[in-house]
């Protein structure tokens, strides 16, 4: 089950150096906002729970 809702942090800030990020099935997907288009990084589960793990944890 595919999530089509991007999420972006609400840390970001108005100058566009911002990532958003998805749920999917496998994991996770992040994109740049200010290239939407160009690609997205794929990301397992595993690494994406020990990523958010890590960034709440500091």
């Amino acid at each position: 089950m595919m999530n089509e809702h991007w999420k972006k942090s609400t840390y970001s800030n108005t100058g566009g150096n911002c990532v958003e990020a998805r749920v999917i099935d496998q994991g996770a997907t992040v994109r740049d906002t200010q290239h939407r288009d160009l690609a997205e990084l794929s990301v397992p589960t595993s690494e994406w729970t020990a990523l958010l793990h890590a960034l709440r944890t500091r």
